[in-house]
């Protein structure tokens, strides 16, 4: 499947009710795991590249081009449609053309901006600005015309229900779909009642589902409902491959070796199934002088 597919499948898949799950990725691994169960898409998280390759909290530290390089890399691997975490653009309109740009070459099939004052910070942390509506307006309209292809979706995030309240992000979310963005983000909404209100406008709408974070977790089939377009699990592969590390080494530093390692971790094999080893092997075969 090439990029422009992936693109015009992703419009296909992300209709208000389809409710699509995208499980969060940050490395090419991940990815593998998530096309390896069968989801028909996935997000790439800048909190879980922020965790995984720098060690450090989501506190926008992560540059463009490292976000890229890791776009890049996930593609290699992933033939299904990836929405890019891309922060606030790394800066003003102008920093948004090329960031989007860069992303879209580097293979993202979806890009979701947001209007917090740079540098940013997850989404369910305390201390969040948001920057004037107008200038996120001029980031959305940038983003939206830096696009060499016309299928590439704009998802614009408000972060502004902490910090304004319920009903100015909602208006945010209107102004930014008013700007040229295909799709809208109304990140943290704390009740259910507030979920519903968001899955209630007339386009395409994201829920993002954070374990432990300030939004209740509803079933799928009720995000249905509500008419949600798509669905992040942001950070469950990471914070489950956290807790998987923590048993493994917890036993291994408790009792000095690790034993019948079956409830702790993947076999050996496993391992080189995920990662395609047998394709390596007959591609070395080939070759072979």
């Amino acid at each position: 499947m090439t990029s422009l597919s992936t693109r015009q499948h992703f419009r296909t898949l992300l209709k208000p009710g389809a409710a699509v799950i995208l499980p969060g990725v940050s490395n090419a691994l991940a990815a593998r795991v998530v096309a390896d169960l069968g989801f028909p898409a996935a997000y790439i998280t800048g909190a879980g590249i922020a965790n995984t390759y720098l060690g450090i909290p989501d506190n926008g530290l992560v540059t463009l081009t490292e976000l890229a390089d890791h776009v890049a890399t996930i593609r290699e691997v992933f033939p299904r449609p990836l929405m890019v975490d891309a922060d606030t653009g790394f800066g003003n309109a102008m920093n948004m053309v090329r960031t989007v740009k860069l992303l879209e070459r580097a293979g993202a099939d979806a890009i979701q901006i947001e209007d917090q004052v740079f540098p940013k910070r997850c989404g369910h942390f305390d201390g969040k600005e948001v920057i004037p509506a107008a200038e996120m307006v001029a980031k959305v309209k940038a983003a939206a015309d830096a696009r060499s292809d016309r299928d590439l979706i704009i998802v614009a995030r408000t972060d502004a229900i902490a910090v304004e309240g319920f009903e100015p992000a909602i208006a945010r979310a209107h102004r930014y779909r008013e700007a040229g963005a295909d799709m809208t983000f109304i990140e943290a909404p704390k009740t259910p009642e507030q979920i519903a209100a968001i899955g209630k406008l007339p386009w395409p709408q994201i829920v993002n589902i954070v374990l432990g974070g300030r939004t209740p977790e509803l079933p799928n089939a009720k995000l249905q409902e509500l008419g949600f377009a798509g669905v992040l699990y942001a950070n469950l592969a990471l914070q489950a491959s956290l807790r998987g590390m923590q048993l493994a080494l917890g036993a291994l530093r408790k009792n000095g070796q690790v034993g019948d390692a079956s409830t702790l971790a993947v076999d050996f094999s496993e391992r080189q199934r995920l990662v395609g080893k047998d394709a390596f092997d007959a591609l070395e075969q080939k070759y072979k002088v």
